[in-house]
């Protein structure tokens, strides 16, 4: 029997799959001392205080995608196996960055706020559409891959910067591949970031970047430049981001996550051209029961002494 700490909250059905495996499970935990795995989200931070304060702790479980949260090199240096669920959540961040795309060039939060001030705005606002335009991603892994086979059937061109993507696979998806981040911005006028933050993607988004993105799509239409980003806060420049709103190089642009969470007061949020939700990329019923079991089976893997198939610390091994 283990004891494991959940920290952020565990569906039902995942707890009860660990209490039936035999294990002890707290959902209230006070600290992490005398536990053998801790299962976090994005709420809770593993830094290297965190770590050190928890002797017995064997593996640390991400019920989700990004480890930033995570202080990889203190986990591995204390022997800590570090797991997440890269392929759960997928569905539900790839609906919600169409849902950001489609409610940036149709106007969809700028009409309702209109409507609810007694403002009938009809003539204000012609969008434009997808199809003909040209999408391009910042990381090209399994959700933007699913944002890809919906933009493509919506008739956009993909386009991406993924330095450690195989070819082929950008091949099979019908993508361009680009070696340098600036020439996907150079040719697109729909930007949307799923990449992990890490020091090289740190800020990738930024003033100069934005600056290169041409306004005019492939069909020759005036659509303007719009960003999406429902990855990891970091990677956009929000201070840059909101200058480029308010001189007009960007069009729209739509956050699901933020540098500083939660984020309540960045000016960016105030300008008529931006509408955000609160890192809900993976708040579905559907993802969380599929995030819940996959980091209880992979638990389970682990303490019947196999080991997990999304380990993200291999140097443990």
């Amino acid at each position: 029997m283990a004891r494991i700490a959940i920290t952020d909250g565990m569906s039902k059905s995942a707890v009860e799959l660990l209490v039936k495996a035999g294990h002890d499970v707290d959902l209230e935990p006070n600290n992490l001392d005398g536990f053998d795995a801790v299962v976090i989200r994005s709420a809770t931070k593993m830094t290297h205080d965190a770590i050190s304060s928890a002797p017995t702790l064997r593996i640390i479980g991400r019920a989700g995608v990004g480890v930033d949260n995570i202080d990889l090199d203190a986990a591995t240096s204390a022997g800590i196996l570090v797991c997440n669920t890269p392929g759960s959540s997928t569905q539900s961040v790839v609906e919600l960055t169409i849902g950001h795309l489609l409610s940036s060039i149709r106007f969809i939060p700028t009409a309702d706020r209109d409507l609810r001030s007694g403002e009938w705005t009809k003539k204000k606002l012609r969008g434009t559409e997808l199809s003909g335009k040209r999408i391009g991603f910042i990381g090209f892994g399994r959700i933007a891959q699913g944002v890809g086979k919906v933009a493509k059937v919506m008739g956009m061109e993909l386009h991406a910067y993924d330095p450690y993507l195989p070819i082929n696979i950008a091949e099979e998806q019908h993508c361009i591949l680009h070696d340098d981040v600036n020439d996907v911005f150079r040719n697109c006028t729909h930007i949307a970031v799923h990449c992990n933050l890490t020091d090289e993607t740190h800020h990738l988004v930024n003033s100069h970047t934005l600056s290169l993105m041409p306004k005019v799509g492939a069909d020759g239409i005036e659509c303007g430049n719009h960003l999406v980003s429902c990855a990891r806060g970091g990677i956009v420049n929000e201070d840059d981001t909101l200058k480029a709103l308010e001189d007009g190089t960007l069009s729209s642009c739509a956050l699901d996550v933020f540098e500083n969470e939660p984020e309540t007061t960045h000016p960016i949020l105030q300008h008529p051209n931006f509408h955000g939700t609160p890192h809900i990329g993976a708040a579905t019923y559907e993802a969380q029961s599929r995030i819940g079991l996959e980091m209880a089976n992979l638990l389970i893997t682990f303490f019947n002494g196999d080991i997990p198939k999304s380990v993200v610390n291999k140097d443990v091994l």
